[in-house]
C-alpha cells in the first residue's frame, strides 16, 4: 500500500554502525605517525637552513677580516724609527701603516682561537708614533682595546717572499735584507758668493726593505665552521 511506513533500523532491532574503540585507537596512531614524521622533516629543513645561514655568515665575517688584513698590508709604511717594517714573533704582527691623518701602528694577534687586531690613532709627530709603538707592545692594551674579527682559528703562519723564494718570517726576522743606498756623491763646490748649500738627508743604511709579498696561512679550529687551511698572499706596493 502506498501509505504504508518503512521499518527502521531501530524498529529492526538493529543499532546504527559506526566506529569501534580498536579502529579509533588505529587511526589516531597513523596520525601521530604522519604527524611525526613531517615534524621531523620540517625540523630537518630548518636546521639545514640555520647551517647554511650560520655559514654564509661566517664567511662573510672572514671576507671582511681578510679584505682588512689586505688593506693594512698594502698601506704599510716603514719608518726605520719605531721599529722593523714587519715584527712578527708568532704571536703578533706589527707594523705602521699610513693613512690620510697620518701614521697609525696596527697589531694583528692570535689568542685562543680568537683572530684580532689592534690599530692606535693615526698620529703626526714622531714622540707620537713612538708612543703608538711602546703601547702596541704592552699586553694589557692589546687585551682591552683589540677587536676580535674572527673565532676559530687555530694556527697562523707568516711567510716572506726574499730573493725569488718563500721564507718563514720567524727564521728571516734578523736576516732580512737590508736597505742598500746608492753611495752619496761629493758634495758640490760652495757657491762663488759664499752661501753654503743646503744639508742633504743622510740615508739610513740600517732600515731593513720589505719583503715583495706575504703569504698567510691559517689553520681552523673545530668551532669555526670551516675546515682546512686557508692561504692568501699578497704582493707589497712598497716592496723593494
Amino acid at each position: 500500500m502506498s501509505g504504508a511506513l518503512t521499518p527502521t533500523p531501530a524498529a529492526c532491532g538493529r543499532a546504527p554502525q559506526g566506529f569501534t574503540l580498536v579502529e579509533v585507537l588505529v587511526a589516531l596512531l597513523l596520525m601521530a605517525v604522519m604527524s611525526a614524521m613531517a615534524w621531523r622533516g620540517l625540523d630537518g629543513m630548518l636546521r639545514a637552513r640555520d647551517l647554511t645561514q650560520e655559514s654564509i655568515e661566517r664567511s662573510a665575517t672572514l671576507q671582511t677580516a681578510l679584505a682588512q688584513w689586505e688593506l693594512d698590508l698594502e698601506q704599510v709604511q716603514p719608518t726605520g724609527l719605531v721599529g722593523p717594517p714587519l715584527a712578527f714573533d708568532g704571536a703578533s704582527l706589527r707594523f705602521t701603516r699610513r693613512q690620510a691623518q697620518g701614521l697609525q701602528v696596527v697589531v694583528w694577534t692570535l689568542d685562543q682561537g680568537k683572530w684580532c687586531r689592534w690599530a692606535s690613532p693615526p698620529v703626526t709627530s714622531l714622540a707620537a708614533l713612538r708612543q703608538a709603538w711602546e703601547r702596541s707592545e704592552q699586553p694589557l692594551v692589546l687585551a682591552a682595546e683589540r677587536l676580535t674579527v674572527f673565532e676559530g682559528v687555530s694556527d697562523w703562519q707568516l711567510y716572506y717572499f726574499w730573493d725569488n723564494a718563500w721564507a718563514n718570517a720567524l727564521s728571516t726576522g734578523d736576516d732580512a735584507p737590508v736597505r742598500k743606498e746608492p753611495q752619496a756623491p761629493a758634495p758640490p763646490n760652495p757657491p762663488a758668493s759664499g752661501a753654503s748649500a743646503p744639508p742633504a738627508a743622510a740615508p739610513n743604511p740600517n732600515e731593513p726593505n720589505l719583503p715583495r709579498g706575504v703569504r698567510l696561512q691559517l689553520q681552523f679550529g673545530p668551532g669555526s665552521g670551516l675546515a682546512g687551511t686557508l692561504t692568501r698572499q699578497l704582493l707589497l706596493a712598497g716592496s723593494a
